[in-house]
Parts: C-alpha cells; sequence; structure tokens
C-alpha cells in the first residue's frame, strides 16, 4: 500500500509546533472510520497510518465477512478503498510514526512524530491496533495468508471440510479450535505442554469434541507446502519424535500484542497492554484521548466491529470539543 507523503519535506522543516483539532494514531478499519467521522465533522484530523499502513488487513488475503463486499474483496485493496474515503473528506495521511506522547496537564497534548516533529493535539483518537504474536519460523511467514493464518473467525470459512491444526493453550486457542470443528472434518490442537492453560469449561468443550484431537507436548517444527499449506511436522518435546499431519490450514492461536508501549506512562491498561475505555465508549483516563479497534479490543478483534469503534471514537471526540468549545451559560 502506498501512502502520499505530500507535506513531508514541509513537515520536516517546520520549527514551531503544529496545532490542530484532531490527531489520529494509526490506521487500519478503525484509524480509517474515525477519519472518516472525523473529517465529516470539520475536524481536519490528521492520521500517522503507522509502519503498515492499513494494520492486519494489508496481509491478509480474502475478505468475506464484511458487509459492502457480496463477492468478497482482498485486504489491501480494501485497505485502500478506506484510506481513498477518508483521503476524499479532507484527512491528511501520513506516513510516520509516533514516537512520544505527553499526556500530562491538559490539552492540547504535545505529540512527536518521527522523533522531531512536535504536535499539538486537542484530541487524540489511538487506533494503533495489536499484532499476531507468531512462532517464528521460516515457513510461517512464507505462508502467511496461503493457508497460514492467525484469525480462525476470519479465515475458517475458506477450510470448510478440510483438516487444520491450531497452536495454542488458552481460551482464544479452544474457542477458535472448537469455531473451527464445527467447519472443518478434522482439527489438531498443538499444545506445547502437558496440559492446557484453558479455563476447565474451555478445556471439557475442546476434550468432548470428537473431531478434535490434541497433541499434548508438541511443538510445530515446519509448516509444509510450497505455494500453500499442504501438512505440517510436529515434534514432540518429550520425546524427540517427528510426526507429520495433513492439514490445508494452519492456524496459530498463540495471542495478540497491543500495539500501545508508546502510552504507557499516561493511559490505564490491563496486563496485556490493552487500552481500558469507559464502558459503552470510547474514553480513555484521559481527558480528549480516545481508543479504538484493536488497541482496546481483546475479546472481538474483528474489522467490523474495528470499524464500529473507529465511529465510536471520533464521535465522542466531535462531543468532547464542542462541549469544550461551547460558550458557558
Amino acid at each position: 500500500m502506498i501512502i502520499e507523503t505530500i507535506n513531508a519535506s514541509k513537515i520536516s522543516n517546520m520549527n514551531t509546533p503544529e496545532k490542530i483539532e484532531c490527531l489520529i494514531v494509526g490506521s487500519g478499519p478503525a484509524g480509517y472510520t474515525a477519519a472518516i467521522y472525523a473529517a465529516r465533522a470539520d475536524m481536519k484530523p490528521i492520521m500517522y497510518a503507522g509502519m503498515q499502513p492499513g494494520g492486519q488487513l494489508t496481509i491478509t488475503t480474502d475478505v468475506e465477512n464484511y458487509p459492502g463486499y457480496p463477492d468478497g474483496i482482498m485486504g489491501p485493496e480494501m485497505m485502500e478503498q478506506f484510506r481513498k474515503q477518508a483521503e476524499r473528506f479532507g484527512t491528511d495521511v501520513r506516513y510516520g510514526m509516533i514516537t512520544s506522547v505527553d499526556f500530562s496537564g491538559k490539552p492540547p497534548y504535545k505529540v512527536i512524530a518521527d522523533e522531531n516533529h512536535e504536535i499539538l493535539a486537542e484530541t487524540v483518537i489511538i487506533a494503533t491496533g495489536a499484532s499476531a504474536k507468531w512462532l517464528g519460523i521460516p515457513s510461517e511467514e512464507k505462508l502467511n495468508g496461503r493457508g497460514v493464518s492467525a484469525c480462525a473467525v476470519c479465515d475458517g470459512f475458506f477450510f470448510k471440510c478440510k483438516d487444520v491444526a491450531i497452536v495454542g493453550a488458552g481460551d482464544t486457542a479452544c474457542e477458535e479450535a472448537s469455531y473451527l470443528a464445527k467447519i472443518c472434518s478434522k482439527v489438531y490442537m498443538i499444545v506445547r505442554r502437558d496440559e492446557f492453560r484453558a479455563s476447565k469449561a474451555m478445556q471439557h468443550r475442546v476434550l468432548n469434541t470428537p473431531n478434535i484431537e490434541v497433541l499434548f507436548n508438541s511443538v510445530t517444527d515446519e509448516i509444509l507446502g510450497e505455494s500453500k499449506v499442504d501438512g505440517a511436522r510436529i515434534k514432540n518435546a518429550t520425546t524427540g519424535e517427528m510426526r507429520n499431519i495433513d492439514v490445508q490450514g494452519f492456524f496459530v492461536a498463540i495471542g495478540h500484542k497491543p500495539n500501545t508501549d508508546v502510552f504507557k506512562d499516561f493511559l490505564d491498561m490491563d496486563e496485556t497492554g490493552y487500552l481500558l475505555t469507559v464502558p459503552g465508549t470510547s474514553k480513555t483516563n484521559i481527558e480528549g484521548v480516545f481508543a479504538c479497534g484493536d488497541a482496546q479490543d481483546k475479546v472481538y478483534r474483528q474489522a467490523v466491529t474495528a470499524a464500529g469503534s473507529g465511529c465510536m471514537a471520533a464521535l465522542d471526540a466531535e462531543r468532547y470539543l464542542a462541549a469544550k468549545h461551547s460558550p458557558v451559560a
């Protein structure tokens, strides 16, 4: 994906802080939706799209569960359309990173982009998303999007009536294994230790599903296939014995890491780094700072829910500014 950088040289030469109403940090469905709403509200948003503009959907092939695309759409193409729509209403989309923030005191907040450009923002919308944790083996990267996935709910449909494998031992892995078992012929669940980390209820569900075979004390040595997944080589962590399994899909469910480290000194987070928001809103613990998308959602993590929360963040920011600038009766 190409992000236009028309103003890049102008920005880098600014000696004074850039004062703006709305800064959007991160792109993807949440960020771009926030940008569309903020721009239409005449907030003149500036977006820093990050090092992977478009987020996780840029490494996703077919997207078939987003409303409005009856024939499906490629993830990168979808994000390109989101970007164009945001820019159509006046969003200034910039390729770059927010490298530090200062949310102490009252707004406008000082934000540093690309280590040397200072921005003073009345509102900040955080849409930095989360990154899937991967196993770190070469074949995983090679076959990503060609049978390898980190989202069973997103991509499981493509493996209907086929055999698949899933790696993980927690509640999410068990939930995704159960989901896959409903549509796939067989699900191999690869668990590194001799026990689950999931709750007893989730363990019971998995162990009582006939077409789920749990491989305890097992690790993935290699995912097999040239242009697409056609198997996996599994190593018994206790005996060292190797075993090949015939699968057409390989799912990694070992967790996600929210991209929120830059905000850790100011915003409330849970133990894994997901931003905490006031229930039913996008409001964080800091006045004028809002969070949306996978940076604050560890439950659903879908493009459509991210887009919805991006809308919420922009509306919350708009109402915050309106209240702040309204005359006191």
